[in-house]
């Protein structure tokens, strides 16, 4: 499903080149859940960007569902994008003028699908997640733990196939990063959606079936699954 190739990101600086990510080769199979682990300032983000099509690689290959990314138009970069990704961010990165409908709805509106089957999606997702309630509320008259809720309810309303997450409970306590991350558990062995997240959090990464770690831009050997 995905596949780096000696992927590198660097940022020129002076006469030379700043690497934050070097020689990355990793195969992300589908259904897997895979956690990137490694310390501040190792490359996390910018890999997971990288997966996610929101940035480029400065060298090397990146291949999603067998697709060239680097070869393909923008518009068909974000064709895969719209139809093939969730995003979940730390800073949970609603939209504050908008409901909690309208939220979850946002993504369903850029794929250009009909009234009555965005309603139908939304109203399943609202169930789902149990936020019929807040369904009218704006995102500053909610907790955290709620808006994250809303911020992966939006990632999956239009049944993504690979789940990309940031330091998902990197702001809520731990009560509600329990709760969120026995969502993703779910999503990933119930519904088959592939997931990449990126903790700080030994917890949350054991959530995942498959570990990678960085540092300084390079991934470590990873270590033989426990038997």
């Amino acid at each position: 499903m995905i596949q780096l190739s000696n992927v590198a990101k660097y940022y020129p600086a002076g006469f030379g080149r700043t690497y934050v990510l070097r020689n990355i080769n990793l195969t992300i199979n589908e259904g897997e859940f895979v956690s990137i682990m490694g310390p501040s300032g190792s490359g996390k983000s910018t890999l997971l960007h990288i997966l996610g099509l929101l940035e480029e690689p400065s060298e090397g290959e990146y291949r999603f569902l067998d697709q060239p990314v680097q070869k393909l138009s923008e518009k068909r970069r974000t064709e895969l994008h719209r139809s093939h990704i969730g995003f979940v961010f730390q800073a949970y990165h609603l939209i504050d003028e908008l409901t909690v409908y309208e939220n979850i709805e946002t993504p369903l509106l850029y794929k250009g699908m009909s009234g009555n089957e965005r309603k139908s999606r939304v109203a399943d997702v609202l169930d789902r997640f149990n936020i019929v309630a807040k369904k009218d509320l704006f995102p500053s008259q909610l907790s955290g733990g709620q808006q994250q809720l809303v911020g992966v309810a939006r990632a999956i309303v239009a049944q993504p196939k690979v789940i990309f997450a940031d330091e998902p409970t990197g702001n809520l306590h731990s009560a509600q990063a329990i709760e969120i991350m026995e969502l993703f558990r779910e999503l990933n062995q119930k519904d088959g959606v592939t997931i990449v997240q990126v903790t700080h959090s030994e917890a949350n990464a054991e959530y995942g079936s498959r570990i990678v770690r960085l540092k300084d831009g390079w991934l470590e050997p990873e270590a033989a699954p426990a038997v």
